[in-house]
């Protein structure tokens, strides 16, 4: 039977809850921390709603990806080039009794509340059942499963724009018994190191984060930016950060965990250490958000150079937890 799991996030989720039900007992903090998905991007080529696109994790599907290398699984991966198609699979998987991991968009799942339905089309949920015209779901951001008819399921899957998912679902087919956890580590962490410390592009990693402060400053020298583009730029910031998934601090939480996961099972007390200069810079995220939070909204005095400080703190507290796990062996 399966056992529904409340999450985080929805892919590292829906991965761990996925490999727990088929025999590999894993956590939402190791998927994710496995996959070597902690990132950060600052990308103004690509828009939302007319700001930069803000990533505080890798793109999706590289978690699921991420842990199938990693640990050697198979797994299938479907897409579709008609929605009747995708349903009529998805309801063949489910009647041999498989469950079965959807990309969906967030927008045309019914069971969300309408204060959170947009248009993201990277939606991870499982299916792990059939009741009549609906599909029973469990949807790792709700603490209990949920339903969703038919046509709306259909509507989620295969959704267009960005991301499209085109019915993307997937399984696995084939999974180790155990892992070696101390070489899947070092190889996940020092993947995670090079996007962190080593991308060649400025936008990308701790000098990302640092870039996106020059911008803050920048804006906030033009008194036009500064009036008008500049609260709705740190708003956006801000829900990128909080709103999204788990967002900065909490993806940064999330790595920490699984370093304290990885430590304790390894008695490895440099990944301890590691764990707790990553949480204590998601505290300092978090306290980015709240400052940026207060300006926005005009409560705190807007001041550049103030978030820049923050921002490059964030930076030189992960640098540190970074610089300590280049030695992990």
């Amino acid at each position: 039977m399966f056992k529904h799991q409340q999450s985080a996030h929805c892919e590292s989720g829906v991965t761990a809850s996925m490999l727990s039900h088929n025999g590999l007992k894993l956590s939402e903090p190791m998927a994710f921390g496995l996959a070597g998905a902690l990132a950060f991007a600052y990308i103004p080529l690509v828009k939302l709603s007319g700001m930069p696109l803000i990533a505080y994790r890798m793109p999706p599907r590289s978690i699921i990806k991420g842990v199938q290398k990693r640990l050697g699984l198979k797994m299938n991966y479907q897409t579709f080039r008609k929605p009747e198609q995708g349903m009529d699979e998805l309801d063949r998987q489910l009647d041999q009794g498989k469950i079965v991991g959807l990309q969906t968009s967030v927008f045309w799942l019914p069971y969300f509340p309408d204060s959170m339905r947009f248009h993201f089309n990277a939606h991870n949920l499982i299916v792990y059942g059939r009741d009549g015209d609906d599909y029973l779901i469990s949807d790792p951001v709700f603490e209990q499963v949920v339903r969703c008819d038919a046509a709306a399921l259909k509507k989620a899957r295969f959704a267009k724009g960005a991301l499209a998912a085109k019915g993307m679902m997937y399984y696995p087919t084939q999974l180790p018994q155990s892992f070696d956890l101390a070489s899947a580590s070092v190889k996940a962490i020092k993947a995670n190191h090079r996007i962190m410390t080593g991308a060649p592009l400025p936008v990308i990693g701790l000098r990302g984060i640092r870039h996106m402060g020059k911008c803050i400053i920048k804006l906030s020298k033009d008194n036009k930016q500064r009036e008008q583009y500049l609260p709705r730029y740190l708003g956006h910031i801000v829900r990128m950060q909080e709103e999204i998934g788990t967002g900065g601090a909490g993806f940064r939480f999330i790595y920490a965990s699984f370093l304290k996961e990885t430590s304790q099972a390894l008695n490895n007390e440099l990944l301890a250490e590691a764990a707790e200069m990553m949480a204590t810079a998601g505290d300092e995220w978090r306290r980015f958000a709240l400052i940026s939070s207060k300006m926005c909204k005009g409560r705190k005095e807007m001041n550049g150079e103030e978030l820049a400080a923050l921002l490059n703190g964030c930076a030189d507290l992960e640098a540190k937890a970074w610089t300590l796990l280049k030695t992990y062996r």
